[in-house]
């Protein structure tokens, strides 16, 4: 099981990246947990200066863009 993070504070296009996360994990058909990362201390953990950001098991795949659930399909596979 894939552990995808979203790192941002709250806003919009975080939580849109939220939603096309959701979205482009049930068309690939995996098994993954995801989870919002709102708070600052954690999200700076990850060398993260942009939000909103996508972190798949431990690795930032993207930050500062809001990403499609297309885009997202590529990341994951």
């Amino acid at each position: 099981m894939k552990l995808i993070q979203i790192l941002g504070t709250g806003c919009q296009k975080c939580k849109q990246l939220y939603a096309n996360t959701e979205a482009a994990v049930k068309a690939l058909g995996i098994e993954a947990r995801i989870e919002k990362v709102e708070k600052i201390p954690e999200i700076m953990k990850y060398g993260v200066m942009t939000t909103p950001a996508l972190v798949v098991d431990g690795k930032v795949k993207s930050a500062g863009k809001l990403l499609a659930p297309e885009d997202i399909q590529k990341l994951l596979n």
